[in-house]
């Protein structure tokens, strides 16, 4: 079974300094039929301004991922972390107990472009912990490489969720499968660029919701970067 959400679907904020579509209920966006899919709760595609960003703000009980498309941003949190994260980038904070942290785009003058994404974890009450790591265009070129995942297999960050996030760049006659297993949900996220998904054509900001089907096929790119999400049932 498959389910395609399209980008104009999406909830959408424009502030000026932060242009935003939300694929999941966020912030001012409620959207009952699109609260979460497994552990999956948010995908915010975000296009932040120049020198602008989110002051220090808290989270609790969630892990939350950040996948750079474009531009850099200054991270800061509580726990004493410092760092900027440019495209390849894929950097975990699990806010567990709580956290306090803040994100600006690191240049004054071009806009930054990212998903920030959020997982809802297995467990309440961790210990608030980070995480970032790497992926070159050539880990994802023509395939699905792990980026996140429960057990940090293959040098994946670690999220404490029955999830595993996969990050692949697909065009011409490249194509990539995965082999979902049998009662879990997979999510496709396209990035940027165009694709088919089970020969479903899908454009930049849209998704794919997959259930009850054993491979997903990834095909006919376009320049596309994808994310695809390996998804338990929320509280299974």
């Amino acid at each position: 079974m498959i389910e395609i959400r399209r980008s104009d679907e999406r909830g959408h904020a424009n502030h000026g300094w932060l242009d935003s579509y939300h694929s999941f209920s966020f912030a001012d966006y409620r959207d009952p039929q699109h609260v979460h899919f497994g552990p999956l709760r948010v995908i915010n595609e975000d296009r932040i301004a120049g020198g602008q960003g989110f002051g220090t703000h808290g989270h609790r009980d969630m892990e939350i991922v950040t996948y750079v498309l474009e531009g850099a941003l200054a991270h800061r949190d509580s726990m004493g972390n410092g760092s900027t994260i440019r495209p390849g980038d894929v950097q975990r904070m699990s806010a567990g107990t709580g956290v306090q942290h803040s994100e600006f785009n690191a240049s004054q003058d071009e806009p930054a472009h990212l998903l920030q994404i959020w997982v809802i974890p297995q467990r309440a009450g961790d210990q608030p912990g980070y995480e970032e790591k790497r992926f070159d265009d050539a880990d994802k070129r023509g395939r699905l490489r792990v980026v996140a995942s429960p057990d940090g297999r293959d040098g994946s960050v670690t999220i404490h969720a029955d999830a595993s996030i996969y990050a692949g760049l697909i065009d011409g006659a490249e194509q990539a499968t995965f082999a979902l297993p049998k009662g879990r949900l997979a999510y496709v996220h396209v990035a940027r660029g165009a694709l088919t998904v089970n020969g479903q054509a899908l454009q930049a900001g849209d998704a794919a919701k997959l259930s009850e089907t054993d491979t997903v096929t990834l095909e006919k790119g376009d320049n596309a970067e994808v994310l695809l999400f390996d998804l338990g049932p929320l509280n299974g």
